[in-house]
């Protein structure tokens, strides 16, 4: 049996591109042969060894309110914050920022960013076309085009070749070359190919940051090539990174 995933909402399509791929799809990973990479095995859960301990003092991120920052892993020394410009806007800003061993947070370059065509929800469902609201681990990416640099695992694979036209009418070709999984309703650590749904196919699944493709997506972020090159260079699991994503007032919150 063939699954349907996407760059989207679940088991939908991202405008009216479709990618297939079969139910816990090998991942075949590429990474630089210098570097040791695990996959986390759950999004919260610390991994093994000296890096894996909190830091000393942990400031709350900057614009996060307490029910959030709260939900941030102790050892995550990196989080890719996107604000969304309203509760139902699809339009939205990015910015990767990053802990020192006093725990305190410094962002980077913030990116333009955009996000699902009817906003955000607390309550993400399948083809709701709004991007779920909250925190999630970011361990795994993988896209049409050779890995350019990225410490995480890499799944390099024509499975995510992406076709037609999203909302505005805008070519989806090229949005999938980079992806980086949002470990929502998946398996944390395996392909973002891996079309395994713990929460169930009627949560929405098939969540990534990838390729902008100059319009609303089905409920995945996403950003400029060239940021997402940056993006995937710069992300290092052994810095626990997550998404913190939302709204700017259900950020506060």
């Amino acid at each position: 049996m063939t699954w349907l995933i996407c760059a989207g909402v679940g088991l939908g399509v991202l405008g009216t591109t479709a990618l297939y791929a079969s139910p816990g799809a090998v991942f075949r990973s590429t990474r630089p042969t210098s570097v040791a990479v695990r996959p986390a095995r759950h999004p919260a859960a610390p991994s093994a060894g000296p890096a894996a301990q909190p830091l000393p003092s942990v400031r709350r991120l900057p614009g996060i309110g307490a029910r959030l920052g709260a939900a941030i892993p102790a050892n995550a020394r990196q989080a890719l914050v996107v604000v969304g410009q309203g509760p139902d806007s699809w339009m939205s800003s990015a910015t990767l920022w990053s802990r020192d061993d006093h725990g305190n947070w410094h962002p980077g370059q913030t990116w333009t960013a955009h996000n699902a065509l009817r906003g955000w929800t607390s309550f993400h469902r399948v083809d709701d076309l709004r991007s779920p609201v909250g925190v999630f681990s970011l361990t795994a990416a993988g896209g049409l085009a050779p890995n350019p640099g990225t410490r995480l695992p890499y799944d390099h694979s024509s499975a995510f070749r992406a076709v037609g036209a999203g909302f505005e009418g805008e070519p989806l070709t090229g949005s999938f070359d980079y992806v980086v999984a949002i470990d929502y309703n998946r398996v944390p650590g395996s392909s973002p190919l891996d079309s395994r749904t713990p929460l169930g196919r009627g949560r929405g699944a098939g969540l990534w940051v990838h390729v902008d493709h100059q319009g609303p997506t089905h409920g995945c972020v996403a950003l400029s090539r060239e940021h997402m090159i940056e993006l995937l260079r710069r992300l290092d699991p052994a810095a626990h990174p997550v998404i913190v994503m939302g709204d700017r007032a259900a950020l506060r919150q």
